[in-house]
């Protein structure tokens, strides 16, 4: 994912890498094989049984086992039929051959046509004992445990391997995640010119050639310049195939490996194989200049020191990246700690905003939700993220992506590559627009290859590339650019470590929310149904105090003195602000319980119809100019409520209004909230009233109803040239029951009127809102969707 490969040279290195190096039809020269059936019945050999066994490949074709060994022994080869494939048994064997009895090592292993016996020769009747194997190798384990340096770890093996064998060079060779890799300990001949820290393309071992390593954990040549022998027949007679020689370790080898070492002045080869987690880390290279024959005893002392290599290396691995794998989970777990506790989100995720960027170690991050992002530490600017954010919606599948060489693969890149070379980015939600990127700056890295790693790859004269031996291994040095430091596996887990409890608390948050929600719905509803019950109930006792007050006023006024007159009548006005209040109370709470019967609604006859009851009802309402800029829409919604809030938004106009000339503005906008806020408001509030259209002329109904925006909902607005609000009630004004002056100003009311237009807007999803500037007028706003 960090390199992007040209379609041409990715075609050749594919090509190079299915040769079928692991069916030669051939093995090498130091051994024998047979290949049997299921009935032990010799299928194929090596064309070279008469120089080890006295024996024509014709005279053992179609022979059983038993021909040239044993019955324990035969019993032995049987036992590995019931094994997996490519598990492994070795014995000594006795063959009588034409040159008398001869000793063999006998390493047998199960393929899927049936089993492969390969014998080589050797001077030992008897196996190296337990202890004498101690004696060799116990001191270098003891030594090669003690230290927690993963280097000094693999000088150590490496040293007691040359021991051992004798070799001229003794590597460890650790691959990266392409496929690449590096010499990273050698013990060499002090004639011999180094590699270590030299660097090697992946073609210098193809992809086929990694699987089988990680197949055979251990590979000899003692000579790549003997001849190789073809097995007899060419195919298998069970499976009419060339037989697979993965697990063999005869398996002769192919033309490319000899001229490969060859150019490296190396005869002789032992490769043993690193597995960690059950993946090929790397591998003990071993060189000799001349050839040189290992017993099978101690290729298998080194293989066995292989697998000590290789399960030390998690734990030293593990250990050099224990300390910062344990502050990554720390710091982890304060971050999540705090994010579930707070009520903003971002706000916990960047504050402080270290805390963020050291969760995978970057230099910058940017938080996108939806359209808002939030940029921490060093980052490209808001513009460049957002269109890499656009990228990424298009090119980015996976919760989790990340490169550390972002221009190879985005082309806008390279012009913020000093804060964004590398780029880790984490998707939260598969829904909504929701990332969060991190990112790393540009490292300018010298590395060092052993020989030029591109003089492989050549251009043949139609155009096409093959991959083709290479003959320099002179160190070769290539300055690297547009790349970060790389994304560690710790630091991946880390990210996605917190998307899963990101994803965790929201989910968390939503159930807990919707219980709220479930226990507020209920309470509301019990609410409205007691005020409705109370309000309804204390009509008829209020009714009682109203008419036994009046009927002492006209029948016993007579008898009381002034004080008792001017008590009775403030029990009578009080009673009749009372039945007002319980009115209002009575209504916002059917409000709360009523169903919404949406119509499609042309709100010009509507408006008309308003206007026409003011002015039915309001002897001064000729003064009043009414202004309508345009038809307003259709919409859907209840009629009946929404003459209300027109009604009362209307009424509030007339009422709270000391000019001598009035006017009122009704009309809508169909430009969002954001726009409104900040653009809109303040024309409508500082711009002087045009031609005002008299109540008279207001048209019933338009020719033409404008109908509402399917994509967005219209904002209506009533805007007036009364007394105004002061900026501190703005948001008072809708409470129930809130009047900003006394009962004698202004008609008096119940203060109930906006409570009660705020719960119909509501019950439509709607908002209402109001702006206002003292002594100029007020802007009240609104929505239905």
């Amino acid at each position: 994912m960090s390199q992007s490969e040209d379609p041409i040279q990715a075609t050749a290195l594919s090509n190079h890498d299915r040769k079928p190096i692991h069916i030669p039809g051939s093995i090498q020269p130091h051994g024998v094989l047979l290949a049997l059936s299921t009935q032990l019945e010799i299928v194929q050999v090596s064309n070279n049984t008469q120089v080890f066994l006295g024996k024509e490949p014709e005279d053992l074709l179609g022979q059983p086992l038993g021909y040239l060994l044993d019955a324990t022994k035969v019993e032995a080869v049987k036992q590995c039929l019931v094994k997996k494939i490519g598990s492994y048994s070795a014995f000594k064997v006795l063959i009588n051959t034409s040159n008398g009895e001869r000793y063999f090592d006998a390493i047998v292993h199960r393929i899927e046509e049936a089993a492969i016996v390969e014998l080589e020769p050797t001077d030992s009747e008897s196996k190296l004992s337990f202890l004498g194997f101690h004696e060799l190798v116990g001191e270098a384990i003891a030594k090669m445990q003690s230290t927690s340096n993963l280097i000094e770890f693999l000088h150590i093996a490496a040293q007691k391997i040359q021991e051992i064998i004798g070799f001229d060079r003794v590597m460890f060779y650790q691959f990266d995640e392409s496929g690449a890799g590096s010499v990273v300990a050698e013990v060499k001949r002090e004639d011999l010119s180094p590699y270590l820290g030299l660097h090697y393309p992946a073609t210098d071992i193809p992809a086929q050639a990694r699987e089988l390593y990680t197949r055979c954990l251990l590979r000899f040549i003692p000579d790549l310049t003997a001849e190789p022998v073809k097995l007899i027949p060419t195919e298998n007679p069970t499976t009419h195939q060339h037989l697979d020689l993965s697990y063999s370790l005869l398996r002769s080898f192919d033309s490319c490996c000899i001229e490969y070492h060859q150019n490296m002045g190396v005869t002789a080869l032992l490769v043993i194989s690193l597995i960690q987690e059950q993946k090929l880390w790397g591998l003990i290279s071993c060189h000799h200049q001349t050839p040189k024959y290992i017993s099978y005893e101690v290729r298998k002392m080194c293989e066995f020191l292989g697998q000590i290599v290789s399960s030390e290396l998690a734990h030293k691995i593990s250990h050099s990246e224990w300390d910062y794998e344990v502050k990554l989970k720390s710091l982890q777990s304060e971050f999540l700690q705090s994010i579930s506790q707070a009520d903003n989100f971002i706000d916990a995720l960047i504050k402080p905003e270290i805390r963020l960027l050291d969760l995978v170690s970057a230099s910058g991050a940017a938080i996108c939700l939806d359209n808002e992002v939030t940029l921490v530490g060093a980052t490209p600017n808001i513009d460049q993220v957002r269109a890499l954010i656009e990228w990424a919606d298009t090119q980015v599948n996976d919760n989790l992506f990340f490169t550390d060489s972002l221009p190879k693969l985005y082309p806008e890149a390279p012009s913020f590559k000093d804060t964004a070379s590398g780029l880790l980015l984490l998707r939260i939600s598969q829904v909504q627009r929701y990332y969060i990127l991190w990112f790393r700056p540009e490292v300018i890295q010298t590395v060092n290859w052993a020989g030029n790693p591109n003089e492989s790859i050549q251009a043949q004269a139609d155009g096409s590339l093959t991959v083709s031996v290479r003959k320099s291994f002179v160190a070769w040095q290539e300055t690297v650019r547009l790349t970060s430091l790389p994304w560690r596996m710790c630091e991946l887990e880390s990210a996605v470590s917190l998307r899963n409890a990101i994803v965790g608390i929201v989910l968390s948050k939503a159930d807990e929310l919707a219980k709220i929600n479930l226990e507020l719905e209920r309470s509301n509803q019990e609410l409205a149904s007691f005020a409705y019950a109370a309000s309804h109930d204390l009509k008829e006792p209020l009714r009682g105090i109203y008419n036994f007050s009046t009927v002492l006023l006209e029948d016993y006024a007579q008898i009381l003195d002034d004080d008792g007159v001017e008590c009775l009548q403030t029990v009578v006005s009080l009673s009749v602000r009372m039945e007002t209040l319980i009115n209002a109370l009575l209504r916002l709470s059917q409000l709360g319980q009523a169903q919404l019967r949406e119509q499609a609604t042309d709100l010009n006859e509507l408006v008309a119809q308003v206007i026409e009851v003011f002015g039915a009802s309001r002897q001064d309402s000729e003064l009043m100019e009414i202004r309508i800029p345009r038809p307003l829409p259709i919409v859907q919604c209840d009629r009946v409520l929404v003459n209300e809030v027109f009604s009362n938004l209307i009424g509030n106009a007339f009422k709270y209004n000391d000019k001598p000339e009035k006017w009122i503005e009704i009309g809508y906008l169909e430009e969002d909230t954001e726009t409104r806020r900040h653009g809109d408001t303040e024309k409508l509030l500082t711009a002087s009233p045009p031609h005002a259209l008299p109540a008279s002329s207001f048209p019933a109904s338009p020719r033409h109803p404008v109908p509402a925006s399917s994509s967005s909902y219209p904002i209506f607005y009533i805007r007036d040239n009364g007394i105004g609000i002061p900026e501190h009630h703005l948001e008072t004004i809708f409470r129930l029951f809130k009047r900003l002056h006394s009962q004698e100003k202004y008609g008096g009311g119940a203060g109930a009127g906006l409570a009660i237009v705020k719960k119909i807007v509501e019950l439509h999803n709607g908002q209402i809102w109001v702006e206002s500037t003292i002594g100029v007028g007020s802007i009240f706003y609104f929505t239905l969707e």
